[in-house]
């Protein structure tokens, strides 16, 4: 992809103009308000930046899943109340997203103030790419800006038709993101290494593909490490483990082999007979694990041996956990490696890149989510892009980057 053609609103002037900005505000939700502001406070910057300038901005995301009608447990009513009290200034809520209300709550914005519309999936038009919804919306600005990097993986009107019909530009959180993956895979400073982790194997087999073309260390842990264990002969006793993905297990193996792209599995671990909080765990050699026993963590070799291979590197992709690191005391080894790649990031020595939900929230746990390069809140664009797959919002934002040249 030609990532020179994207263009972000610097330099462009936006006063005056209504400015359609495209966030990802689908939100925690707790007795009808919301309950993280993690995502608010993300695009809070970009949208002080484009008020400050002048711009009449008016916000337009999706909550939840309404199925294409309109669902009271689904308004963004209480979204934009907490966003305006974040920005501290009123965030005026239209409660329709297109037509004559959501075009006269437009009009009648003035330079510096916000709005936002109202539930982009009450209309089933939204994430069908539907181009006569995109046109429907586009009626409400004059500039568009994608930052929602983590819908970017659906061509959803209001991230792919809208940018074919608006003067379009990547948002500051778009393009963040974009320049981190790009840092981590593309264009990376070497050694370079990767842990995947989580349960299955069958949910990651396209990134595992990818990143053995792409890294020189690939670490992998959590449930899917069973199955490779599996594939090279080990008994993994009552540990999940896709036994029906062996063969393929071996196939990224000798994959990684041909690429120059180092396999780095556990070689201790901690188990136990029951997964649960405070449950009796032993730690044994990843050879000796009692056939009724549960693999559930790596254990302090593997941590002492990975945390040297992550020092060897210059930069680390993280996606998912090494461990059942919910339950104590199954969180050790990814707090251990998290707070080592934090160390070393600081140090100067690292760039870390690191996404997925269970990642995030395990960075959190460890208290060093702020202390990686980059924290990607992305699910599945964050994997897609690990996949190697061409993001469709992404790719709209490039091609509307060459026409506003």
């Amino acid at each position: 992809m030609q990532f020179d053609q994207l263009r972000t609103t610097n330099g462009v002037d936006v006063a005056g103009k209504r400015v359609l900005v495209r966030v990802d505000f689908n939100v925690p939700m707790k007795n009808g308000a919301v309950s993280d502001n993690t995502r608010l406070n993300r695009a809070l910057a970009g949208l002080k930046d484009l008020l400050t300038r002048g711009a009449k901005v008016i916000v337009i995301t999706h909550l939840g899943r309404p199925k294409g009608s309109p669902n009271p447990d689904f308004t963004l009513k209480p979204v934009a109340d907490k966003l305006g009290e974040l920005l501290g200034q009123p965030v005026r809520f239209a409660d329709q997203c297109i037509g004559d209300v959501a075009e006269a709550a437009s009009r009648d914005l003035k330079p510096g103030e916000i709005a936002m519309f109202e539930n982009l999936r009450y209309h089933k038009e939204e994430e069908k790419d539907d181009p006569v919804f995109a046109a429907q919306l586009a009626r409400s600005g004059d500039l568009y800006v994608g930052d929602a990097f983590s819908c970017s993986h659906r061509a959803h009107a209001s991230v792919h038709a809208l940018t074919k019909l608006l003067p379009s530009y990547a948002g500051p959180l778009m393009n963040q993101e974009i320049l981190a993956l790009r840092a981590a895979l593309e264009e990376p400073r070497r050694p370079t290494a990767a842990i995947v982790g989580g349960s299955k194997v069958s949910t990651k087999i396209p990134v595992l593909t990818n990143l053995t073309a792409k890294v020189d260390k690939l670490i992998i842990g959590g449930g899917m490490a069973n199955t490779f264990l599996a594939a090279e002969g080990i008994d993994v006793g009552k540990s999940l483990c896709e036994h029906d993905l062996v063969g393929t297990a071996r196939e990224i193996i000798a994959a990684a082999k041909d690429k120059g792209c180092e396999i780095i599995l556990p070689v201790d671990a901690v188990v136990a007979r029951e997964l649960k909080e405070g449950a009796a765990a032993e730690t044994v050699s990843i050879d000796k694990v009692p056939g009724d026993a549960m693999i559930l963590d790596v254990g302090p070799q593997s941590v002492e041996r990975l945390a040297v291979v992550i020092a060897g590197c210059r930069t680390l992709l993280w996606n998912g956990p090494v461990g059942a690191f919910e339950i104590a005391p199954f969180d050790k080894g990814t707090v251990a490696l998290a707070e080592e790649a934090a160390r070393l990031t600081k140090s100067g020595q690292l760039i870390s890149v690191a996404g997925g939900g269970d990642t995030v929230a395990a960075l959190n746990a460890a208290g060093v989510a702020d202390k990686f390069t980059y924290v990607s809140t992305a699910g599945g664009a964050f994997l897609e892009w690990l996949e190697g797959q061409a993001l469709p919002g992404v790719v709209a934002l490039i091609e509307a980057g060459g026409q506003n040249r």
